[in-house]
């Protein structure tokens, strides 16, 4: 069985996008295990996602270093077959590296992207000539699955909709 890790630890937003790996991934490989790591604070965007087998949470304001050492612990276990680090910051580059994957995945601006399998160049530029987050996102995983786009997409739980406030439900 294939087994995935997606790495997005930074704010809410970047999760929300981020999520178009997994509607890509599970759309090459249903029956495959994908993974997600997040920020603590996360956690919650991805409660009763249907193509998780699970969420990892990294806590970054309690002991972030301790925690991040235990994560590299806990990954190197489950000996995923691919890591996809959407980030470019040094700690995921580093828990990237020594996931025990194997294949890593990350862009190049990442400074520990020398010691990843795969390096995708991160492209900014202005708002005319810079691809989209998600865009670029999917390029980390083009090679083994496809070239076409594919949205963000978060599955909320019926107790989600049951606590918005606008929601006809009571």
């Amino acid at each position: 069985m294939q087994k995935f890790l997606v790495i997005q630890t930074a704010f809410i937003g970047d999760v929300v996008l981020a999520t178009a790996l997994l509607e890509k991934l599970h759309r090459h490989f249903p029956d495959a295990q994908i993974d997600m790591l997040v920020r603590r604070g996360n956690e919650s965007l991805l409660t009763g996602h249907p193509f998780l087998h699970e969420v990892l949470v990294w806590d970054k304001k309690e002991g972030k270093y301790r925690s991040l050492w235990k994560l590299i612990k806990q990954i190197r276990r489950r000996k995923y077959g691919k890591v996809i680090n959407v980030q470019r910051l040094a700690a995921t580059g580093l828990l990237t590296a020594l996931s025990g994957a194997a294949e890593t995945i990350g862009f190049d601006k990442n400074p520990f992207s020398m010691f990843f399998s795969k390096k995708i160049r991160h492209i900014i530029g202005d708002g005319s000539t810079a691809p989209h987050e998600v865009t670029r996102n999917l390029e980390l995983i083009k090679d083994f699955t496809d070239s076409a786009g594919i949205k963000p997409r978060l599955y909320p739980t019926p107790e989600d909709d049951r606590q918005w406030p606008h929601s006809k439900e009571k």
